[in-house]
């Protein structure tokens, strides 16, 4: 197996600071946090325990979702208990898009939408969100995949129906 050219996962912190349920996570923290301080009880601190869950949460999935990008394939690592691992195959990728909402800029994160022909993709885009320098890794991914295609010398050819 070829080595990683680059390995990632979402960013938690992307995702606190450029979405908007991370700003309502805060929100709900801070707010429970500011209740319990003006001395409404101090039971509102149960809104900041749950933020805090949610951002725990949140913690645990990005830890268990890690992208490795090779040569030839992108690898897609799932689970933190049961682990999964998916391959999707360069030449086989048709497709790659980049989102990313005014809030997601500001945050400096994006989301990578990946459409190919490859199985692990059958039942509809494999979607990367809120990872760090994502335009940078939509360019290496499609430099990448026109390598994959030239050395199979792969071409792809797309049939439409005439409705």
């Amino acid at each position: 197996m070829d080595a990683p050219l680059d390995t990632f996962r979402p960013s938690t912190k992307g995702w606190l600071l450029g979405t908007l349920a991370g700003w309502g996570t805060l929100l709900l923290g801070l707010a429970g946090i500011v209740i319990t301080l003006l001395g409404y009880g101090l039971y509102f601190l149960a809104l900041t325990a749950i933020a805090l869950l949610i951002i725990l949460w949140r913690w645990l999935e990005n830890m268990g979702s890690k992208y490795e990008i090779t040569e030839e394939r992108l690898i897609i690592r799932r689970g933190i208990v049961s682990k999964s691992i998916d391959e999707v195959e360069l030449y086989r990728v048709k497709d790659i898009r980049i989102d990313f909402s005014l809030i997601n800029q500001l945050a400096g994160i994006g989301r990578i939408t990946i459409g190919s022909s490859d199985e692990t993709t059958r039942s509809g885009d494999l979607v990367i969100a809120g990872i760090d320098r994502a335009q940078e890794r939509r360019e290496t991914l499609r430099r990448l995949v026109d390598a994959a295609r030239q050395k199979r010398r792969v071409r792809e050819i797309d049939m439409h129906e005439d409705v």
